[in-house]
């Protein structure tokens, strides 16, 4: 395992050439943008992460250059049904093939499993867990079982009694119907 790698500007290429490993706890306040979604004083939580890379034969007969990230974190959300803060775990675990250029990206997307990325000489990890990590944010958080029973309320008590103040269109109907 190394850790004296800087996650910000990491050398995909020699991590992969050496097969090494990269892991970490990132502080969620470093995160600026997953940071705001959690709600009250969780966000002192670390996001635990783990970064692999390898070199495969390609279908070219060429190397390529695979990553593999782990990392997960815990965010306080809030839930959609009683609307109390929901800690809720957020783990993403993606496997990534670097290719040369956005052309070739671009290319091979559409065919391609995997996500590709573009190589670049200092790659930033951290904000590819960072955008992942948000992309695996629940649509509607909620507690499996809620901890109180939300009160429900449209203001029913508010509204007057439609019956009384209104009356029937089809009773005053009825009453033409007998007349005849």
């Amino acid at each position: 395992m190394i850790r004296h790698l800087d996650a910000k500007r990491l050398n995909i290429q020699a991590l992969a050439e050496t097969a090494a490993t990269l892991s970490d706890s990132t502080s969620l306040q470093s995160m600026e943008r997953l940071a705001p979604e959690s709600i009250g004083s969780n966000t002192d939580n670390a996001v635990n992460w783990k970064v692999a890379a390898e070199m495969r034969s390609g279908a070219s007969g060429q190397m390529d250059v695979w990553m593999h990230i782990e990392a997960d974190v815990a965010l306080a959300l809030t839930c959609q049904r009683c609307m109390a803060a929901s800690s809720t775990p957020i783990a993403i675990n993606q496997w990534y093939r670097f290719v040369a250029t956005e052309e070739v990206a671009i290319a091979e997307d559409d065919a391609a499993e995997e996500d590709l990325l573009v190589m670049t000489p200092q790659f930033d990890v951290l904000n590819l867990i960072e955008d992942e990590l948000l992309m695996a944010l629940p649509l509607v958080p909620m507690h499996e079982v809620c901890p109180a029973q939300p009160a429900f309320s449209a203001g029913e008590d508010d509204l007057p009694d439609v019956a009384a103040v209104k009356p029937n269109p089809f009773a005053a109907l009825a009453q033409l119907k007998k007349l005849k």
